[in-house]
């Protein structure tokens, strides 16, 4: 084997070319921090882009800029506190939510006619 790989310095080189290859489709992102460092990073044209990213320089949440205005994420904004329905909704659909109320009101309904309180 060392006679067919003389002259070659494995793993420094290789041996695939850039020829006849098309990139995708790309898009320069500009991100700034807090301490004003700003920098691009590259993303394919149809990726989700984040809104934060951390700072190479020092290491600080910087935010996405778009024609130098910063870019917020619109699930990050608060328009008030969550109410129990809110959370409700995010771990069931509107469907078994109502499924639920029926079932719940059925009971009442039967324990009443039957001479029980609700307890």
């Amino acid at each position: 084997m060392a006679e067919s790989m003389r002259g070659m310095r494995l793993g420094s080189q290789s041996m695939e070319s850039d020829r006849n290859v098309e990139y995708s489709p790309r898009q320069r992102v500009l991100f700034r921090c807090p301490a004003e460092h700003e920098f691009t990073l590259t993303f394919s044209e149809g990726a989700e882009l984040p809104f934060t990213w951390e700072c190479k320089s020092c290491s600080k949440t910087a935010a996405r800029l778009e024609d130098g205005e910063f870019v917020t994420d619109p699930k990050e904004l608060p328009d008030g506190p969550r109410t129990h329905y809110d959370m409700l909704l995010e771990r069931r659909s509107r469907e078994e939510l109502e499924d639920l109320l029926q079932e719940v009101l059925g009971d009442m309904r039967a324990r009443r006619k039957a001479g029980k309180l609700i307890a």
